[in-house]
């Protein structure tokens, strides 16, 4: 038995040079090298449409945009790169979605066996509390993702080819599959158009509002929902074991999503319906339409089918909102995510009530996820505020706060609506949207634990005292 183990901590070593970095570090320095890897394609006069450098600042932003799944872009995508770099980007939107269990899902393809160490790396990219079970989930990942992002391709084809032909008609539906799926908002409609020219097209905008909302749910949830739903043979035995119900994590997460989804709609249809530049001139149904994919894109996907430069303050106000709040854990979205949000207005409600613990749907919520939700939502408002008053420090003689506060809040939540900034901002400006975004995409925690190294254990416990709140 002895000589396993040797045999192992061999392995491991020889297959890990950073073997002692945590988990933590090792998911941060994996983003910063795909990130320069994708910067340094981009920068090839190969990337762009005429033959001519974009330049590293800008392939370093757009690099970091793409695999943050953010959306920001400060070229436009659709008439400044060739088709080299249009698939440069593809690829680094497709890695940044799937994020560290690309890599295993890479493995898997090529009948590696997955180590205890990338295990350890998958349940830290996967937010999973055990190790239990990583591979197989990291398996439906792959599948999932590839099932999702065909159908989102054939869908969208039905619009597509008939527009631009099949080449191009079957190149723009599985390009703007990715990019929703993986909640990026990259688009190749040329001129920062989005899709402002699809309106009234339900199929487009139901199809991709359906591939970002798919997405932003989580894979976890996407695997207990097909545990529940498609194991008819199995359900009266599950349930015996107590298995058959929805884990509380999906229940929370898909009741936060549906009534951030139905709020936002009622929402921006109410802010923006008389407004004629956004929702004014359209019928209801599309009035309707626009705004449910309005509501659904900030969940972190930055598309849009109105002008965003051209909504009120409220609605951008509630947008920042919206995208603060995110998609879900272990999903391809950012933001301080749906059932972090949940903990928090929950922990509140039980507050008011006068209880000392945190119940939903039965259940009680240990102690330090309460704790761990409340550092995620105040790190990402604490990078949100310094953000955006450095911004206000060397951009504001040109833009309003509302526009900053919005670009910066877009970074975090690795959304990419912009009211129009992006391009324009200064070289300091721009290399803080790529620190929001990135910090965005790995998360301020984990990050803070990569800074911070190890995981100690606390050795002296020390008289408890309180103090006075409230």
């Amino acid at each position: 038995m002895r000589l396993v183990v040797v045999k192992e901590e061999h392995y491991e070593r020889s297959r890990w040079p950073f073997v002692k970095w945590s988990p933590p570090r090792i998911i941060v320095a994996a983003f910063a090298g795909v990130i320069l890897l994708g910067a340094l394609l981009l920068t090839l006069p190969i990337s762009s449409s005429n033959g001519e450098s974009i330049g590293f600042l800008n392939a370093l932003f757009t690099a970091t945009s793409a695999v943050c799944v953010t959306g920001l872009v400060v070229v436009d995508t659709g008439t400044r790169f060739s088709t080299f770099g249009q698939v440069v980007i593809m690829g680094l939107i497709q890695v940044g979605g799937l994020g560290i269990a690309s890599a295993a899902s890479l493995a898997l393809i090529l009948g590696r066996r997955i180590t205890l160490r990338e295990r350890i790396l998958l349940q830290q990219s996967l937010n999973q509390e055990t190790l239990r079970g990583v591979v197989r989930l990291t398996r439906f990942v792959l599948i999932t993702t590839l099932i999702v992002e065909c159908v989102g391709t054939l869908l969208l084809a039905i619009r597509f080819v008939p527009i631009w032909g099949w080449t191009k008609g079957l190149y723009f539906a599985l390009f703007h599959a990715i990019s929703a799926f993986n909640n990026a908002g990259f688009d190749l409609m040329g001129n920062y158009r989005s899709f402002l020219d699809f309106q009234t097209d339900p199929l487009v905008l139901l199809v991709v509002a359906g591939l970002l909302i798919v997405g932003g749910i989580g894979f976890p949830v996407i695997f207990d929902l097909h545990r529940r739903l498609f194991r008819a043979r199995q359900r009266d035995r599950a349930e015996e074991r107590g298995e058959g119900r929805l884990f509380l994590h999906t229940q929370v997460v898909l009741v936060t999503t549906l009534v951030l989804l139905v709020v936002g709609t009622l929402a921006i249809l109410l802010l923006e319906a008389a407004n004629p530049e956004t929702l004014g001139h359209l019928s209801f149904p599309y009035k309707l339409l626009n705004a449910f994919f309005q509501a659904a894109v900030p969940r972190t996907a930055g598309f849009n089918s109105v002008p965003i430069g051209a909504l009120g303050e409220g609605t951008l106000f509630l947008l920042v909102i919206l995208m603060y709040i995110g998609a879900s854990p272990a999903s391809t979205g950012g933001g301080i995510k749906t059932s972090t949000f949940a903990a928090i207005v929950s922990g509140i409600w039980s507050t008011i009530r006068g209880y000392d613990e945190v119940t939903i749907r039965e259940r009680r919520l240990a102690r330090g996820i309460l704790d761990r939700a409340l550092a995620v939502a105040f790190m990402g408002l604490a990078l949100i505020v310094t953000v955006t008053i450095l911004l206000t420090i060397t951009e504001g003689s040109r833009f309003e706060f509302i526009q900053l506060l919005f670009e910066t809040t877009s970074a975090f939540g690795t959304v990419g609506l912009s009211t129009g900034i992006t391009p324009q901002l200064s070289a300091a400006g721009r290399l803080l949207i790529i620190m929001t975004m990135f910090l965005g995409r790995v998360g301020p925690l984990t990050f803070a634990m990569a800074l911070a190294g190890r995981e100690r254990q606390v050795a002296v416990h020390y008289p408890e005292e309180s103090v006075i709140i409230g």
